[in-house]
């Protein structure tokens, strides 16, 4: 069965970066579009970048030019880069692993930043 499970989340200070990785099992990894979204309390759960079996990426405008995602096939992982993090980028961050029908998610990582 397939699984995805993040990690690297974290308490971090306005102007810091982490790096989000998840884990993908179960899967033929590089076939899939993979992608980070995040959801913070009272919120909608948002797109935050994506990544396409041919590494194509695409951004929400929030996070152009300081969050860069990536891939490594080698490891079925995901990563999400995360620099210049700011207070409204406080979120539970979700990994997605999706393919024709296929849709999967991971469990969460807690991003809070706050000084």
């Amino acid at each position: 069965q397939a699984q995805l499970v993040e990690s690297g989340g974290g308490l971090v200070q306005p102007g810091g970066s982490l790096r989000l990785s998840c884990v993908a099992s179960g899967m033929l990894f590089n076939i899939y579009a993979l992608g980070w979204h995040r959801q913070a309390p009272g919120k909608q759960r948002e797109l935050v970048a994506v990544i396409t079996r041919g590494d194509n990426t695409n951004y929400a405008d929030s996070v152009k030019g300081r969050f860069t995602i990536s891939r490594d096939n080698a490891k079925n992982t995901v990563y999400l880069r995360m620099n210049d993090l700011a207070p409204e980028d406080t979120a539970t961050y979700y990994c997605n692993a999706y393919w024709g029908p296929n849709n999967f998610w991971g469990q969460g990582t807690q991003v809070t930043v706050s000084s």
